[in-house]
């Protein structure tokens, strides 16, 4: 049964010049700067920020702040069916490299770091709204999850992965607004303060079917923490610079995304409840439409249904049935 799915990789540069293609989600947050009369402008603005924070966090040997800037490459990965020579969108990531303008050094970061998925569309934006239509109360169906989850886990132990990427994965989110966040008593000097939520939240329970655990942490610098899904140990298994490389990269598109979180004038305290309705925040002057962005989920989710999960139901399912990893 696991030799009926097979994966593709492609990969393109994520600079000024970028346009999405026909497959890309379009309310990933990358494709959706690079749309519209500012296009351009956008994606110059955005990767500068992103190489201005990354020299703020590695400031040793440093003086000038200019010494790195971080290339972006999006990886698209299809995944194909029985060998039937169709392929469908499985998973959308970007792959971090920092230039060492110092040593002219091209160094691999990670892997991850925003994550896109028609499947996840479906699984939240139709099914779990089906689900619930006409009910009384908010529920999450038994095996919500289960075949996005599986899927994922196949890809990072595949050949194909292994075979473009030396390390497993890292994903960076923005903190639940319907979440309470309480800071601990460890630091670390790149991630920096620890938070806890209060509880879990359905993001969470969905990645951890993805074979992610999560941890929350405020990075220098920054004013709110952010979640980073992971396998392994997110503290050692990646070096400074890497590190570095994903907290530069999606602080900078959740600073755009949700400035009234990550570009709020106010540092979170001890206690922390994220608030999207906060009016104390700074805009980056990037076009970014997030009502769209909510439309289209939907959008993609029916996708996913009429191109993916309908055609191939008995197939996902027997296969979902049997595998275990």
């Amino acid at each position: 049964m696991n030799n009926q799915f097979t994966f593709t990789i492609k990969n393109i540069c994520l600079d000024e010049n970028y346009q999405p293609s026909d497959s890309t989600r379009i309310t990933t947050n990358f494709a959706n700067l690079a749309r519209g009369e500012s296009r351009q402008q956008n994606l110059r603005k955005a990767l500068k920020m992103i190489d201005n924070s990354f020299n703020a966090l590695a400031y040793w040997d440093n003086p000038k702040a200019d010494r790195y800037s971080v290339e972006l490459e999006i990886v698209s990965v299809d995944m194909e069916i029985e060998n039937s020579g169709q392929t469908f969108p499985s998973i959308e990531v970007l792959k971090t490299h920092i230039i060492d303008h110092q040593t002219n050094e091209r160094i691999e970061g990670i892997v991850g770091n925003n994550f896109s998925s028609y499947v996840r569309d479906y699984d939240f934006s139709v099914l779990l709204s089906e689900h619930n239509k006409g009910q009384s109360q908010f529920s999450i169906p038994d095996t919500f999850g289960d075949l996005h989850g599986k899927l994922f886990k196949y890809f990072v132990n595949s050949d194909t992965y292994k075979q473009h990427f030396k390390k497993t994965p890292v994903i960076c989110l923005s903190v639940s607004d319907n979440k309470t966040y309480q800071r601990t008593g460890n630091q670390h000097p790149l991630l920096g303060y620890e938070y806890q939520p209060n509880e879990s939240s359905l993001t969470e329970q969905y990645f951890k079917k993805m074979g992610l655990q999560v941890r929350y942490f405020m990075p220098p610098k920054s004013v709110a923490p952010l979640a980073f899904y992971f396998f392994g140990d997110l503290l050692n298994d990646y070096s400074n610079l890497e590190l570095i490389s994903t907290i530069s990269t999606m602080e900078t598109f959740q600073k755009i995304y949700r400035p009234e979180i990550y570009n709020a004038n106010a540092v979170a305290g001890n206690c922390y409840q994220p608030n999207l309705n906060n009016q104390d925040h700074s805009l980056t002057q990037i076009v970014y439409d997030r009502d769209e962005r909510s439309k289209l989920a939907i959008k993609q989710g029916k996708f996913a249904e009429e191109y993916f999960i309908k055609p191939y139901q008995a197939i996902l399912e027997q296969w979902s049935a049997s595998y275990s990893l």
